[in-house]
């Protein structure tokens, strides 16, 4: 790998040319170059798997691939970057972020899925009892779920909606779902990491040991580290769930009772609080037949208000139980909870599914995406965070105007708890105790011209300049910028912090380029 990468070294043109006439090395020499047991791929192959993400907007050609064996093969391919030039090195889970933060143009990926099966192991924190297991950063939360439940019956305690994501991946941004109103998010829910930092040093950090980088790298945008290890904590895992969706034909109303749910003690609400916006009307991608949870179930519109308008909004909620626990028991648990609401009668649905269901719930919508090829298709998507200050004039002006007739996908939006997230992690929140997470999740036709695609984008951009020009307390989530500027407003009042961590963890810059915050060094 050294003799492949030699050109980055070297300074003047005839030693570069001689060096890239080194560059058609076979793939076994350049392994052993770099001295790492894993595998190292090169040419072609690179940008068919890591030159592209779920977004499918960006395609940029890696140097390399990295395939590592282990944290030492990662420490390896970071200070051979550091070595170098103009090298950066950037850590892949599954390929599914949406603007290339993932990608490392002319530099090296590391594909972190070789890394999956490293680290398992179940085990209590001293004093509290509190269950956890160690994972590994290349883990998929949707493997972690299975073998935690069907081995130890436990499971993690917040999650994501869609779990076909790393552990590294998700802690390196937040990790959101219906459970972040009790537990947090996923950064929220580890107390220990081990760390390739862009120094390539390889450190066990946690809130008590090397602290600073432990909270630099949760929510860190991968800009401090690569997470190789994860302590995750545990919780005994429920049998069943009843999912339950309840429609509004007004904003008030839905916020007020979402609000509500999520403020209320561990026992006196749901396990599990979203909720999202549709179409008012029977467009089956984005209206009605979006909202009923089983084919046995209507969407009756007679039972709407005259007074509906474009757009409706539905709670989704979820009480977990287990097998012993009776049907009228979880009956009457479930009624006293509703009865508190204000949705519009004749429109609840419900279901009875294994909780193990109801986590992999969007593996089905996987599935279909996958056979009608939206799945392939950009996926052009805007993740924000909006104080609740601001909400009903985004509602007014996005909800009912600028995307009344839907994405195609998706739009969800629930409230969440400020309290429930550390203000040592890396992540940025609007101001107050209750804010919402925003996200417009556009899937896009496989008959779609380019240009569709761009109007999307186009739409996302007038959505975020409309927020800044009217002073909207908001921050993007999964963030996406590409001058220093709104990287500064981003941040805030964090940026010299998040410039002083970087200084710190990363000084020549080589983690994470595609994020486009920070210029590699020379």
């Amino acid at each position: 790998m050294i003799a492949y990468i030699e050109p980055y070294f070297l300074d003047n043109d005839a030693d570069a040319a001689s060096a890239a006439t080194a560059a058609g090395k076979s793939t076994d020499a350049v392994s052993e170059s770099l001295d790492i047991e894993g595998e190292i791929l090169c040419g072609g192959a690179t940008a068919d798997i890591a030159g592209k993400d779920f977004g499918g907007m960006n395609c940029v050609k890696p140097l390399a691939v990295v395939r590592p064996v282990g944290p030492e093969d990662i420490a390896g391919a970071v200070k051979a970057a550091l070595r170098s030039d103009q090298l950066t090195v950037a850590a892949r889970g599954n390929g599914h972020s949406i603007n290339g933060q993932a990608m490392a143009e002319g530099g090296l990926v590391i594909d972190m899925r070789s890394t999956a099966e490293n680290h398992f192991e179940v085990g209590f924190l001293s004093g509290g009892g509190t269950a956890f297991v160690d994972v590994s950063g290349g883990a998929l939360w949707e493997n972690v779920l299975k073998r935690c439940v069907s081995e130890y019956g436990l499971a993690p305690r917040s999650w994501t909606d869609y779990l076909g994501l790393t552990v590294g991946g998700t802690l390196s941004n937040a990790g959101v779902s219906g459970q972040a109103f009790r537990y947090g998010p996923q950064t929220e829910n580890v107390t220990e990491l081990d760390v390739v930092t862009g120094n390539g040093d390889f450190v066990t950090c946690s809130e008590m040991e090397n602290s600073e980088l432990f909270f630099s790298v949760l929510g860190g945008l991968g800009q401090f580290g690569i997470i190789t290890r994860a302590r995750v904590l545990l919780q005994p895992a429920p049998h069943m769930v009843r999912w339950i969706r309840v429609v509004y034909a007004e904003f008030d109303e839905f916020t007020r009772d979402a609000e509500w749910l999520v403020s209320q003690k561990d026992e006196s609400s749901f396990d599990y609080v979203e909720g999202f916006v549709f179409v008012n009307g029977d467009d089956p991608a984005n209206g009605w037949p979006t909202v009923p949870l089983h084919p046995d179930h209507d969407f009756d519109p007679t039972r709407l208000p005259q007074s509906s308008g474009s757009v409706l909004y539905c709670l989704e909620l979820a009480l977990h139980y287990r097998d012993s626990d009776s049907n009228s028991t979880v009956d009457k648990r479930v009624d006293r909870l509703i009865g508190r609401l204000s949705f519009n009668e004749g429109l609840r649905f419900e279901v009875d599914l294994p909780y193990v269901d109801f986590l992999l719930r969007v593996k089905r919508s996987e599935e279909i995406a996958k056979v009608n090829g939206t799945w392939e298709t950009p996926h052009p998507w805007l993740n924000l965070f909006v104080s609740k200050r601001d909400i009903g004039d985004f509602d007014r002006t996005v909800f009912k105007e600028l995307v009344k007739n839907g994405v195609g996908g998706p739009m969800l939006v629930y409230p969440l708890l400020r309290s429930r997230w550390d203000d040592r992690t890396s992540v940025v929140l609007p101001e107050g105790e209750i804010f919402y997470i925003v996200a417009l999740l556009r899937f896009v036709p496989p008959c779609a011209k380019a240009s569709s695609v761009e109007k999307m984008v186009v739409q996302n951009q007038e959505i975020v300049q409309w927020c800044v020009k009217n002073g909207i307390d908001f921050k993007l989530y999964l963030p996406h910028y590409k001058s220093r500027e709104k990287w500064i407003r981003h941040f805030g009042n964090r940026w010299s912090r998040f410039v002083d961590r970087k200084a710190m963890f990363d000084p020549m810059a080589i983690l994470s380029p595609g994020q486009k915050i920070f210029n590699r060094a020379p």
